[in-house]
């Protein structure tokens, strides 16, 4: 996971929430290389109709597209101003703070002991006292030099009390006085009130993503709350009269592979899902769907070619959108777009094929809620390939690939409509035109839930 933040050598402490959250999500995908293309700039159609999916020669090039999605997603940002949220713990994680996260009391907030063993006052040997003092009571009696009494860890230390004694370095002698068995320094195994930090101290920046770790330290620190940016809403419509939501393939009729993937996966990329909904080849149905929905992101599947059922492209034209991308040069995933439906508010088409739908995910939907649940941009990294791959003359190529030790080794299941491969995968190797030989460093793209942490995506 990557550490959240503002821009590096950027302090947001003394920024208001608005412009430290701006600084998160103005702040753009750092690229560790260009990609060869062919030098065309985004396919962008001012009002113009969306009446066919781009060739190779229009399509936008791979890194391009990235830029263009995140760059709706911070006009989107601006145009929208969604007001921060207020949350309970239990349902924070995977939000991100839009307040800082400030200490409410020391921490710790009394004296406590770091270990079990005895409290003790001044120097040895000591008369150990009957009572002993226990986690979560009240504050016990006052030492005097000379005194000990047992302590458990976490509990308050005794007023006087100059050392914990633990339980390993000490013994009792025949007259049942304490003797330590090793030289202890003063305040030794003492935990003082606000070692960690004091009531008002700024803990955490804007920004942050909140892990359980966080959730841990605010809940440390006396919240019961968190105020944090809303997730962006997503709507799923689901295309194609073939696809079968139970049982086997049969009859030329498959089994609807993203309708179950795409919610968790939307998710997992900071979006709250309203609806998961199969409305088949129907144009109509399409039209409906998408005037009716609110959400921020509609997420479409299949239909972004120019087949006779390929409705996508026409339904974008009859509401007006303007096509920001229409193709991507990238294998699989082609024929991906995305359009602005009206300020604020956009569409992703994917293409029908499951690991094409893959790829436009992490290439249009990724980078666009990213910024709207301003979470911060993952840095780019590189490994070299355990295996060589075969590159595509002119497009970049996603390519499942398992981490081992420094490399990466490619998957065998690659191809546009398998998921065998991905399933299987710790993240994607962007390959560029060409291809990659065997041991070739080339930037790898992490999936979500080995970036952030299972937790953080799914729930």
């Amino acid at each position: 996971m990557t550490s959240p933040g503002a821009r590096a050598g950027e302090d947001v402490d003394d920024l208001g929430v608005e412009e430290a959250l701006a600084l998160v999500n103005d702040h753009p995908r750092p690229q560790p290389r260009d990609h060869a293309h062919d030098g065309h700039g985004p396919h962008t159609a001012q009002g113009a109709a969306p009446h066919r999916p781009a060739d190779s020669h229009r399509a936008t090039p791979w890194p391009e597209a990235r830029s263009v999605a995140e760059r709706a997603g911070r006009a989107a940002a601006r145009a929208t101003r969604r007001a921060p949220v207020s949350v309970p713990l239990d349902a924070a994680l995977g939000l991100t703070l839009a307040a800082p996260l400030t200490a409410l009391t020391d921490l710790p907030s009394f004296d406590t002991s770091a270990m079990d063993g005895w409290a003790v006052a001044g120097p040895g040997p000591w008369t150990v006292r009957d009572e002993g003092v226990l986690a979560g009571h009240a504050e016990p009696a006052a030492l005097t030099d000379g005194e000990a009494v047992r302590i458990a860890t976490g509990a308050r230390v005794p007023p006087g009390a100059t050392v914990v004694v633990r339980s390993e370095h000490g013994r009792t002698d025949a007259q049942g006085r304490l003797q330590v068995t090793r030289e202890v320094a003063h305040g030794q195994d003492i935990r003082p009130r606000g070692q960690e930090c004091r009531g008002g101290d700024q803990l955490l920046p804007v920004g942050t993503l909140v892990t359980p770790a966080v959730l841990g330290l605010a809940a440390a620190a006396g919240y019961d709350t968190l105020t944090t940016v809303a997730r962006p809403r997503a709507d799923v419509l689901v295309l194609g009269d073939e696809l079968l939501t139970e049982g086997l393939p049969h009859d030329g009729l498959i089994r609807d592979a993203l309708g179950p993937m795409l919610r968790p996966w939307l998710r997992a990329l900071g979006a709250e899902v309203g609806t998961v909904r199969r409305i088949g080849d129907d144009a109509e149905a399409l039209h409906r769907a998408v005037t009716a929905s609110e959400a921020d992101l509609i997420v479409t599947t299949g239909g972004t070619a120019a087949g006779p059922v390929d409705h996508v492209h026409p339904t974008l034209r009859r509401i007006g959108a303007e096509l920001l991308v229409d193709g991507v040069k990238v294998r699989p995933g082609h024929p991906m777009l995305l359009a602005r439906i009206t300020e604020g508010r956009h569409l992703v088409g994917l293409p029908g094929n499951p690991l094409a739908a893959v790829s436009g995910l992490l290439t249009l939907a990724e980078p666009l809620l990213r910024v709207l649940a301003a979470r911060p941009a993952p840095e780019p990294y590189v490994l070299p390939l355990r295996d060589a791959v075969q590159g595509h003359p002119h497009d970049t190529r996603l390519v499942p690939v398992v981490l081992r030790g420094e490399g990466a080794v490619p998957l065998r299941y690659n191809g546009p409509a398998m998921l065998r491969g991905i399933a299987a995968a710790d993240a994607l190797a962007v390959v560029r035109p060409g291809g990659a030989r065997r041991g070739q460093e080339t930037e790898l793209l992490d999936l979500p839930w080995t970036s952030g942490g299972i937790g953080v995506c799914f729930t």
